[in-house]
C-alpha cells in the first residue's frame, strides 16, 4: 500500500472513532442584528464595502496588491476559499481559485500565509479555465474543479513540509466531467458535485431539461478518488422536490447527458452545496421560465435529507424571505432574495447564503423550519456596496469559528478584487450575550 492510502486509511479509523476533525470543536454563537436592507452603491467606500450589523469589522486579507495574477487592468476574480483544516499547521493558510477565462496564462490557485501575509500563486496551468470550487478533504488534500462544459475535477497533494508547495496535481476524471462549482465531502468520504447549467431551459443536445444536476460519488477506497462510482440525484415530486434517490452508476465521462438518461433531476443552474449534520443544502441559482423567458422565482435553496433523501424548499423567495424589487435607491426598491450563489456553514451550524447579484447580499437561515421544511427565519447579515461586484467564496474556518472569509470578484476599483475578513469585535467578559 502507498504511502498516501496509509495516510488516508489511518486517518478513516481516527475518523470513526472520533468523528470528523473538520467539524468546530466547539459551536460559537453567531449573533447578529439584521440590517435593515441591501446596500446602495451611492455608498460604496472601497476601504469598507460591506455593509453590517453593529459590532462587525471588515478588513483585507489579501488583494491584487499582494498578488496580481493577471495585470494589465484584467481582474484576478477571487472566487472561492478554503483553509488546510487538518495537519501540520492546520488552519494557517488559505488557498483560493481564480475564476478567468480564455486567458493565457490559464486558470490559478493562490495560497496566503495568514500568519506573514505572504501570498502566491500555488499552481497554475495554461490548460485550466473558470476555476471555481474548492475544498480541504479530510485526507489532507485539496480539490479544485472547472466551471465549464466537461470541466475537470484535481485534486493537490501539497508539500507536508512546506503548505505553500505542492507536490503534485491529479485530474480526477471518476468524479465526473461537469460545469462544477460546489464541492462538499462527507465523513465517509463521498464527494458531492453539482452541474452548474440551466437544465431546465438550456438542455442538452436539443432536448430539455437535461443536467443541472446534483451528484454523489462513491470512491471504491476511502481518500482515493482514482476510481468509484458517480451517482446523480433522481426527485419524484413538483418541482424538483419530494423524495429524492440516487441512481446509477452514471458515466462519469459524459456525467450531464448520462445523469439525464438515468433520470436525474434538472435543476436551473445548481452552484454550490454545504453539509451540515445530516442535510445536504443545495442553492439553485435560478427558477425555472415561462414560454417569454421570464423567471417564475428567483432563485432559491433545496434541502435534502441524506438520511431519508427527502428534498424540500429551504429558501425560496415569497415563501420564506421575500422577492427583491427593483434596485437599491429606486422608489419602488424592496430588498430580497435573488441569485443565490455561495453557502457556508455558520460556527452555530446555521447555513449562510451569498448572492450572485448587484447587491450581492449574504443572509442567514435558522435551523429551525416550519411543517414544509422552509427555515423559519431568513435574515439579512450583510451587502456589497461595489457597484461592479460581487460577492463569492463565503467561508468559516473551523479553526477562526469568529471570522468570516469573503470575497469580491470584478470590482468596480481598478485591480479591487480581494479576499476580505469580516470578524466581531470582541467584547468584555461583562458584556455578554444571554440568548
Amino acid at each position: 500500500m502507498s504511502h498516501y492510502k496509509l495516510m488516508a486509511s489511518a486517518f478513516a479509523v481516527a475518523l470513526a472513532v472520533t468523528g470528523s476533525c473538520i467539524a468546530y470543536e466547539k459551536k460559537s454563537n453567531f449573533n447578529f442584528k439584521a440590517i435593515n436592507s441591501s446596500a446602495n452603491s451611492a455608498d460604496w467606500n472601497p476601504m469598507a464595502p460591506w455593509k453590517l450589523p453593529e459590532g462587525f469589522t471588515q478588513h483585507v486579507v489579501s488583494n491584487e496588491s499582494n498578488l496580481n495574477i493577471y495585470d494589465g487592468g484584467r481582474d484576478d476574480w477571487h472566487d472561492m476559499n478554503t483553509i488546510n483544516e487538518t495537519g501540520p499547521q492546520a488552519g494557517r493558510f488559505m488557498y483560493r481559485t481564480h475564476e478567468v477565462r480564455g486567458v493565457p496564462e490559464g486558470g490559478a490557485v493562490s495560497v496566503v500565509d495568514l500568519n506573514t501575509g505572504e501570498t502566491k500563486i500555488l499552481v497554475q496551468d495554461v490548460s485550466w479555465t473558470a476555476l471555481d470550487g474548492i475544498r480541504w478533504t479530510q485526507w489532507g488534500t485539496l480539490v479544485f474543479a472547472e466551471e465549464t462544459m466537461g470541466g475537470r475535477f484535481f485534486e493537490v497533494i501539497l508539500n507536508p513540509n512546506d503548505r505553500m508547495k505542492v507536490l503534485e496535481v491529479i485530474d480526477r476524471p471518476a468524479v465526473g466531467r461537469l460545469a462544477h462549482e460546489g464541492i462538499d465531502i462527507d465523513a465517509a468520504g463521498n464527494v458531492y458535485v453539482v452541474d452548474e447549467h440551466r437544465g431546465r431551459s438550456q438542455g442538452c443536445d436539443g432536448n430539455v431539461p437535461c443536467g443541472g444536476g446534483v451528484y454523489k460519488f462513491v470512491p471504491n477506497t476511502y481518500g482515493d478518488l482514482s476510481s468509484g462510482a458517480l451517482y446523480v440525484l433522481k426527485v419524484t415530486g413538483p418541482d424538483g422536490t419530494g423524495q429524492g434517490e440516487w441512481v446509477g452508476p452514471i458515466d462519469a465521462s459524459h456525467a450531464r447527458k448520462s445523469g439525464t438518461d438515468f433520470g436525474g433531476q434538472s435543476y436551473q443552474r445548481p452552484e454550490d452545496l454545504e453539509i451540515i449534520g445530516k442535510t445536504l443544502y443545495i442553492a439553485v441559482t435560478e427558477g425555472p421560465r415561462d414560454e417569454k423567458g421570464k423567471e417564475h422565482y428567483e432563485g432559491r435553496v433545496l434541502s435534502l435529507e441524506l438520511d431519508n433523501m427527502m428534498v424540500k424548499n429551504f429558501i425560496k423567495p415569497d415563501v420564506n424571505v421575500s422577492v427583491e424589487i427593483g434596485k437599491p435607491g429606486d422608489a419602488n426598491f424592496q430588498t430580497g432574495f435573488d441569485s443565490v450563489d455561495n453557502l457556508a456553514e455558520t460556527p452555530d451550524g446555521r447555513l449562510m447564503v451569498i448572492e450572485d447579484n448587484k447587491p450581492s447580499d449574504i443572509w442567514v437561515a435558522s435551523k429551525k423550519t416550519n411543517k414544509f421544511g422552509a427555515a423559519k427565519k431568513v435574515e439579512l447579515f450583510g451587502s456589497l456596496t461595489d457597484p461592479g461586484a460581487e460577492g463569492t467564496g463565503i467561508y468559516f474556518s473551523p479553526l477562526d469559528p469568529d471570522t468570516l472569509y469573503v470575497n469580491i470578484q470584478h470590482s468596480a476599483a481598478d485591480d479591487g478584487d480581494a479576499t476580505w475578513a469580516i470578524s466581531k469585535k470582541r467584547r468584555d467578559h461583562h458584556d455578554r450575550d444571554d440568548h
